[in-house]
């Protein structure tokens, strides 16, 4: 069989710490360009401003992504008060400007606030964001000129702590987030300001955890392009403590079924099952994640000749 273009039989899960300045697409660039594997993606954007952990996907482990880009993320952040702009972050044209409360400057009285963002609710993405409205995407209308009517999303914050206030013009909170899929910091921040009566936008973005991934997992960019082909795999992580599912070892009999992507019973591999989606592994390697469907077991990702691990 001809090889698929652009494969190069390399599949792993790589932490990195992308730099501000850069993209997240600009930091898969770089990944393809070290390993010349084209399949290559990442779970869960960071805007260029932001620097911390990007879970890059090498080969058929981007198959992997709906189950990392859904876990819970944790970010350092600042936040400044007095004008709110058109991005919601310090890379965008101040839209506006307002008072500060001269409470928000007692630790006491900001960690209160902070409390307030907690739980479930509803948030309207930035304009500056790449959701999409009729095949239109809201960045690309809002740097024309538009504005998309955005619907708002239904997100959780599990997290904010507060780190600490600089009293210096502008008066800014440092904050840690841990938030559901789906959340935008910047939107945090925007919607605190509002909510005070005055006006906010972030200045400072660090992602620190990724759900099971900490940014002490991370390889810097500067550490992947020294690499090449041949010593990538060195910086991947175990697939299996990245994903934090439920994970089974199984037989050498099942793994060939698992391969073959076989529908499996309870008693084939001789286990109570929770719903949700298990990680199954043979020899601690991840052989292929399946989720339960009535009361069998169905293949969702299979790797048959196993993920790469370090």
């Amino acid at each position: 069989m001809t090889p698929r273009r652009g494969a190069t039989g390399l599949l792993g899960v790589l932490p990195v710490d992308k730099p501000a300045g850069m993209t997240s697409h600009d930091v898969v660039n770089v990944v393809r360009r070290v390993t010349g594997e084209r399949r290559i993606g990442h779970a869960g954007t960071l805007d260029p401003m932001a620097t911390g952990l990007l879970v890059v996907l090498v080969g058929p482990a981007t198959r992997l992504a709906p189950y990392l880009t859904g876990a819970a993320k944790t970010y350092e952040t600042l936040i400044a008060f007095g004008s709110e702009t058109d991005t919601d972050d310090a890379d965008g044209v101040v839209t506006r400007t307002a008072p500060v409360p001269a409470e928000l400057a007692g630790e006491a009285r900001a960690s209160a606030v902070l409390t307030t963002l907690l739980g479930e609710q509803d948030q309207v993405p930035p304009a500056f964001s790449a959701v999409k409205v009729a095949g239109r995407t809201a960045y690309d209308v809002a740097r024309r000129g538009g504005n998309l009517e955005l619907t708002p999303r239904r997100i959780e914050v599990l997290e904010a702590e507060l780190l600490g206030v600089q009293l210096r013009e502008p008066l800014t909170l440092k904050v840690r987030f841990t938030v559901s899929k789906g959340t935008y910091i910047r939107a945090l921040a925007r919607d605190l300001g509002r909510s005070l009566g005055t006006a906010a936008h972030l200045v400072g973005l660090r992602r620190t955890r990724s759900g099971a991934l900490t940014l002490a997992d991370a390889s810097s960019l500067s550490e992947v392009e020294a690499c090449g082909p041949e010593r990538i795999a060195q910086r991947f992580v175990d697939p299996v403590a990245a994903l934090g599912l439920p994970a089974l070892e199984v037989t050498a009999e099942i793994a060939l079924r698992v391969a073959n992507g076989a529908a499996l019973e309870p008693r084939d591999i001789q286990a109570d099952l929770d719903d949700g989606p298990l990680s199954l592994t043979r020899d601690s390697r991840l052989v292929a994640v399946y989720e339960k469907r009535g009361s069998r077991l169905s293949a969702a990702v299979v790797f048959p000749g196993s993920v790469t691990s370090s």
